[in-house]
């Protein structure tokens, strides 16, 4: 079952999960995938936690003691999904150890309302990372522009960060210079750059969400010719630039102090479109030194039938830029595509985190001792 997921992590791509819950902490099923199904990693974010906490499958003890004190709901929710990130961080400790850091990571985003606050999101940081305290962790920190800033300082305290909500190449290249900046900092201040990691979460079906959209809405030939196209050619044209950024003299400078390069993420990497192979965003994205981040969908769908036939992004830049140029040759914006995918992604994050909240809110009501 797992032969292509083992020839993915040959390929040198790290394979983690875009999920977790209680449940699959407690019932093995977590252990069980980094034993059977190569996992050597895992992602959070809001909507995750949302669906597992209002789920309710064994957060009910510690709601309920929660609830005995009286807690507010932001602080009950912050005990809650820290402490799934720390026991997950602890199954994958012996990854994190074979691998040098490099995986068993485990990441938790800062609080998406704080998207557009550098000092709050630094501070958030800071904060998550004390709390879970477990070297393996990656706080993951959205792309925007108050995060950018952001990004640098946490790295410059040697603080671990996945940066994440990443569409646009330019916003990208801005990422790998914040990470550098930081690692600049951070080797001024002293710190050991050897133990600071990072990644870059780029995300890829989305983009083909909304451009398809577009195209379908051209409906010309032409249009409908670069449908399913957007996505890959923007996130190989992002590897390229990944080759470009880590073989610069800046970089050879930090690296030779001991700094990590910061890997490029695949995630989004659940296909929206039934039009299209289940895992496309996996067979066609195959490069060394990359993470993709799977649904547990993704990942059971590559074990059973992933076409992995070696590198699928080097090579393909020049043809990457010809289909993002015949794309605006047809009217469609990139620069309006991706900063809507950013602004909709920080929306829905927030959206899901408000929903976590209400939800939370009503079961500490709900199992609050009587006065």
């Amino acid at each position: 079952m797992t032969d292509a997921l083992k020839r993915l992590s040959d390929e040198g791509v790290a394979i983690w999960l875009d999920d977790l819950s209680r449940k699959r902490i407690t019932s093995g099923n977590l252990a069980e995938l980094i034993d059977q199904s190569h996992v050597v990693g895992v992602t959070t974010n809001p909507s995750i936690f949302q669906k597992a906490i209002s789920g309710g499958d064994g957060y009910e003890a510690q709601l309920a003691d929660l609830a005995a004190r009286k807690v507010t709901v932001d602080e009950a929710i912050r005990m809650i999904t820290t402490a799934d990130v720390r026991d997950a961080a602890d199954i994958l400790r012996p990854v994190f150890d074979a691998t040098d850091g490099q995986d068993g990571r485990v990441s938790i985003e800062v609080d998406p309302r704080l998207a557009h606050n550098t000092a709050a999101t630094v501070a958030e940081a800071k904060q998550l990372a004390w709390l879970v305290d477990r070297p393996n962790t990656l706080i993951k920190i959205p792309a925007t522009k108050a995060g950018l800033p952001a990004i640098a300082d946490v790295i410059g305290k040697g603080i671990s960060v996945n940066v994440t909500l990443i569409f646009s190449l330019e916003r990208y290249r801005a990422v790998m210079d914040a990470y550098l900046t930081g690692l600049e900092q951070a080797k001024a201040a002293g710190l050991d750059l050897s133990l600071i990691h990072s990644v870059a979460s780029f995300f890829v079906s989305r983009v083909d969400t909304e451009i398809d959209k577009r195209l379908d809405a051209l409906g010309t030939d032409e249009a409908k010719a670069l449908r399913g196209k957007a996505a890959l050619a923007n996130a190989r044209l992002a590897y390229q630039a990944y080759e470009e950024v880590f073989s610069s003299d800046r970089w050879a400078a930090l690296e030779k102090a001991g700094a990590n390069k910061q890997r490029a993420l695949w995630a989004s990497t659940g296909v929206k479109d039934p039009a299209y192979k289940d895992t496309l965003y996996v067979d066609d994205l195959v490069a060394p030194n990359t993470v993709n981040t799977m649904p547990e969908a993704t990942l059971e769908a590559t074990a059973d039938h992933g076409q992995i036939t070696g590198d699928t992004v080097r090579g393909t830049y020049e043809q990457a830029k010809a289909e993002l140029d015949a794309i605006a040759k047809v009217g469609i914006s990139y620069d309006e595509v991706v900063q809507l995918l950013e602004d909709e992604g920080v929306d829905k994050f927030e959206q899901s985190w408000n929903d976590l909240l209400k939800s939370t809110e009503a079961e500490l009501k709900r199992l609050a001792p009587e006065a």
